[in-house]
């Protein structure tokens, strides 16, 4: 889906039933870079593609206007960042810990961020596509915008303290996905099965279909140990 901008250019979009994510807009002709840092804190234009490292650390830098396409490290830690129409597709950032930082108009696709913390991380219009999440800690995770996950796997993932008013979840596995505190106000969880969730009677206020009140029973039930006779 796409729309026009004030500016005549078409803006592309990604929509999960009500929830539209507004997507990067690159350019064609992106620079290749061998490196994220920047000059003076900031990377703009650019084309990171490839890179096998050992460790990554970033802090303070801004990306605007970017890709970086099969990046693979063993470790990585990101502070204090701020991204603005970036895309990241194929990247393999297991372990990964990012924290204290701002994403908006971001699309990761088909990566792997398994284990991965993210801490105090604010996003708007931000999308995870294809991509496994699974045992990653999300805590106060904060969405200022559209946030939508789509056929992503968060398996034993678990969201701590996070406000996620507005985010959707569509075909993703859940399976003892855990919401710890936090704040859900419209969350729409159609679209997936609820019967794996732990953590359930915090989950005020989300968004589901009617058939799956028998799959959030299972896990209500699982969550306060009842035993069926």
């Amino acid at each position: 889906m796409a729309r026009d901008d004030p500016r005549g250019r078409t803006m592309e979009m990604r929509t999960v039933r009500e929830t539209r994510v507004t997507l990067p807009d690159l350019d064609d002709d992106l620079d290749e870079v061998d490196s994220l840092e920047g000059e003076h804190g900031k990377l703009r234009d650019f084309r990171y593609v490839d890179a096998g490292l050992r460790e990554l650390a970033l802090s303070g830098t801004q990306l605007v206007d970017g890709c970086v396409t099969g990046l693979i490290t063993q470790r990585a830690r990101l502070d204090d960042l701020s991204l603005h129409s970036v895309e990241f597709s194929g990247c393999d950032l297991s372990g990964l810990r990012w924290v204290d930082s701002q994403l908006s108009r971001v699309i990761f696709t088909g990566c792997k961020l398994l284990g991965a913390v993210w801490e105090n991380v604010t996003l708007g219009d931000v999308v995870f596509e294809r991509c496994k999440l699974d045992y990653t800690a999300f805590t106060r995770l904060r969405a200022i915008g559209s946030v939508i996950f789509i056929g992503c796997s968060l398996q034993e993932a678990r969201f701590v303290g996070s406000d996620l008013s507005g985010v959707a979840f569509d075909g993703c596995d859940l399976h003892l996905t855990e919401f710890d505190g936090g704040t859900y106000r419209d969350c729409d969880l159609r679209g997936n099965d609820l019967s794996g969730l732990r953590g359930v009677s915090r989950l005020k206020k989300i968004i589901i279909d009617r058939p799956q009140l028998q799959g959030l029973a299972q896990a209500l039930a699982a969550d306060l140990e009842i035993s069926v006779g």
